[in-house]
Order: C-alpha cells, then sequence, then structure tokens
C-alpha cells in the first residue's frame, strides 16, 4: 500500500489538494455529453465494486448493455450495489418540484424499479431505497467515479459530470465514497 493512505495526515495541506487535482481524469459540461462506451468502459472494469447512486438514473436502468455488465461483474464476483431514490418520499417529490418535473421524478425511479427486475435476483446484486438529499449522483467502478453534480431547476443530464480516479493522497474520490457508504447505511433494502 502507498503510505499515504496509511498516513493521510503526513501530508500538508498543499500535498493533498495537489493530489486531490491530480484525481480529476475529465469534467463534462452536461451528463449528456458524457460518451455512451465510457459509461460502459467505467463500469466494466470494475473487479471489486460498481456501486450506482441516484433518484432513478433512468439512463443507467434502460441500458441492456451496462444491466449486462452489472450481471457479468456480479457473477464475476464483484459486489454491485444500486441506490434509488425512495419514490414516497418526500426528497423525491421535491427534486421533482426543483426541476419543474414534479410527480414524473417518482415516476421515473418506478420505471428504473421496472427495468431492473431482471438484476434482483442476482446474486452479488444489491438494491435499496433511500430518503436523502442529493447534492450529486455517483457511480462508481472501484476507485473510478463518475459523480454527475446536481443544479436546483436543471435536470441531472443538464450538469456537469466529473470523471475522477483515486491518486494516492488526494481526497476528493474519497469524500465521495465516505457519502455514498453513509446513504447506504440508511437506505432501506429493496424487497
Amino acid at each position: 500500500m502507498d503510505e499515504v493512505y496509511l498516513w493521510p495526515d503526513a501530508l500538508s495541506p498543499d500535498q493533498v489538494a495537489s493530489a486531490s487535482e491530480s484525481e480529476i481524469i475529465s469534467i463534462y459540461p452536461h451528463r449528456w455529453t458524457v460518451p455512451s462506451d465510457l459509461w460502459r468502459n467505467v463500469f466494466a472494469s470494475a473487479e471489486e465494486e460498481i456501486g450506482v447512486l441516484v433518484y432513478s438514473g433512468l439512463f443507467i436502468s434502460e441500458d441492456a448493455g451496462i444491466q449486462k455488465i452489472f450481471r457479468e461483474r456480479a457473477e464475476a464476483g464483484a459486489r454491485v450495489r444500486i441506490l434509488l431514490g425512495d419514490p414516497e418520499s418526500d426528497v423525491v417529490a421535491q427534486r421533482g418540484a426543483d426541476e419543474g418535473v414534479d410527480d414524473v421524478q417518482a415516476a421515473k425511479i418506478r420505471n428504473a424499479l421496472v427495468m431492473y427486475r431482471p438484476l434482483r435476483d442476482v446474486e452479488g446484486i444489491e438494491f435499496r431505497l433511500h430518503r436523502t438529499v442529493l447534492y450529486n449522483s455517483i457511480y462508481r467502478a472501484d476507485d473510478q467515479l463518475l459523480v454527475n453534480t446536481h443544479i436546483y431547476s436543471f435536470t441531472a443530464a443538464q450538469a456537469p459530470v466529473l470523471h475522477l480516479r483515486r491518486a494516492a493522497g488526494g481526497g476528493m474520490v474519497t469524500t465521495y465514497l465516505e457519502s455514498f457508504e453513509h446513504v447506504w447505511d440508511q437506505a432501506t433494502p429493496l424487497e
């Protein structure tokens, strides 16, 4: 293991800032500008962990190629965890109102749940519903992340995406992964 993983406080704030900057692979101005093959390649590269934290992430659930990758990665031993917003929650209703789509947000989640049915019984794939205010959606493949920021009154597809990879001494990826874990721990397993 790299020594900065063992002793993260050994770095100065300037060193941490520099290392964190090196975690940025690319920035996309809108989620719709992220190449579709990048989503597949990132998820296909996972050997240990895939994580998805979204309200609906409908574009992911509708992609048969990504669903196939989730199944294949789980069958190869990777843990796949998908967190969707609870369509009955106040936070989902508020996000729908904020985006100007009202009840459509909850309907998109219900649609994603239907699209994910073929994966719900696959060993290694877990689903949970959360009631968390999301400031971003997180798509994880091991130490690589695609982070879709959320912007008030805009849909997620219109908001920027950061493509990140964990770097020794950096702090951004770790912060997002800790956020994912907090939401996971508070979420309800999907029956």
